[in-house]
């Protein structure tokens, strides 16, 4: 009994010291997690009210450093820019304004050209960095990207210069051959010679000085605002009656053909210029007795059916160099022959940009010799859609050839139009 007594006395004895050891340590577990640690200083102690959430709401890319350059607080856009790697700043020349701002209090500002992260193209990000003190020991960064900015300005100072240098070509022919008739009064074979020449280029001027009007229209105008449902056969007519005259003289004979009845939801004049577009450039790079077909169908899509409008020419072809360009304003595949044409390298930036504001896209199949494709591609007018047709009008999700690409294929149920 007394041995069994002793056991029990022990085995209380020592429960009741683990017990004890048990609440001690849950009483400095407490005591541990209560008292503020370093990066809670950092992150709640140290940034003064209000910050916190100010940053955030922020459209630049925002750093808060400390005392000792470390970073209290960074912005995912920070981040995202790679300004911040492992806690620290990492771009030198803001880590030397963020000194120099500590030291003396003032707000620095400069432009920097950074490499752009996970490109080994070596293409150079345009920031702008501000620096200004916040409260005594923390410094604030504020960086902009201006990368969108510079490419915007260089694209209208690129712009300004292509427009000069157009302007000037037909002006200086006009006053040359001014000239030229004044000097040759009295000759009136070569006064009717000059004449004509001067009509030329007084028509070259006047379809620049037109394209550029339409091109800023379609850049500023919402298609929206007066957005109706058009017909796309109606916008085929106009477009061949607008290069009649000039496919007559060549002999080059238009078809149409495909799916009738198709309806594009848009601005008519906008999707009337683009179209046109397509077949006059169609018409003037083909040759002489060759065909140009214009084809609509319809192509089933994820956020709904396409109308695809196809324009085929059997003229020169494009190279595989040109066709990524040849949407760029003023860019001519062959500037001789453009300017024999007249043509101002406007015409295919205007349809790129009535296709983006409406929601679609125009691409481009080409071959060296045997000719082009351009595809015009638009969502379908919900109202007054008419299903009832014959022949095939879905695209095949394997298949993303440009729609009649080869330019001996027969367009369906063609209409030739002398």
């Amino acid at each position: 009994m007394d041995v069994n007594a002793a056991v029990a006395a022990a085995a209380a004895i020592a429960g009741l010291c683990t017990g004890v050891i048990a609440v001690l340590a849950f009483r400095w577990s407490e005591r541990e997690q209560q008292r503020p640690t370093r990066t809670s200083l950092h992150t709640d102690a140290v940034l003064p009210p209000g910050v916190d959430t100010v940053l955030s709401v922020l459209r630049s890319s925002a750093v808060v450093l400390d005392e000792s350059d470390s970073v209290v607080k960074a912005s995912s856009a920070a981040y995202a820019l790679g300004l911040v790697r492992g806690g620290k700043l990492a771009v030198e020349p803001m880590l030397h304004m963020a000194r120099d701002t500590r030291r003396d209090g003032e707000i620095r500002q400069v432009e920097l050209d950074l490499p752009r992260r996970g490109t080994g193209r070596g293409e150079a990000l345009a920031v702008s960095a501000r620096v200004a003190p916040l409260g005594s020991r923390l410094v604030l960064l504020l960086v902009e990207d201006l990368t969108e900015a510079r490419r915007i300005e260089a694209v209208r100072r690129d712009f300004v210069a292509n427009v000069s240098h157009e302007l000037k070509t037909p002006v200086g022919a006009l006053s040359l051959l001014s000239e030229a008739v004044m000097d040759a009064s009295d000759d009136p074979e070569a006064v009717t010679r000059f004449a004509g020449r001067m009509q030329i280029e007084a028509t070259r001027l006047t379809n620049l000085v037109q394209e550029l009007i339409d091109l800023s229209r379609v850049q500023n105008d919402d298609p929206l605002e007066d957005s109706e449902p058009v017909r796309v056969d109606e916008l085929v007519v106009e477009a061949i009656d607008r290069s009649r005259h000039t496919a007559s003289t060549k002999q080059i004979t238009m078809a149409t053909g495909g799916t009738s009845d198709l309806r594009i939801w848009g601005s008519r004049g906008q999707l009337a210029a683009a179209l046109g577009n397509l077949v006059e450039n169609a018409v003037n790079y083909s040759p002489a007795h060759t065909r140009v077909g214009i084809s609509a169908r319809r192509v089933s899509a994820p956020g709904g059916d396409l109308i695809e409008i196809a324009v085929t020419d059997q003229g020169i072809g494009i190279s595989e160099k040109d066709r990524e360009r040849v949407f760029e304003r003023f860019y001519r595949v062959d500037p001789a022959r453009s300017r024999a044409t007249g043509g101002t390298g406007l015409g295919l930036a205007i349809v790129k940009h009535v296709a983006a504001s409406h929601g679609g896209e125009v691409t481009v199949w080409s071959s060296e010799g045997q000719g082009s494709t351009f595809t015009l591609r638009l969502p379908e007018a919900g109202a007054g859609r008419d299903r009832s047709h014959n022949g095939p009008d879905r695209l095949d999700e394997d298949d993303d050839r440009p729609y009649d690409t080869d330019p001996n294929t027969e367009i369906p149920a063609p209409e030739v139009l002398p």
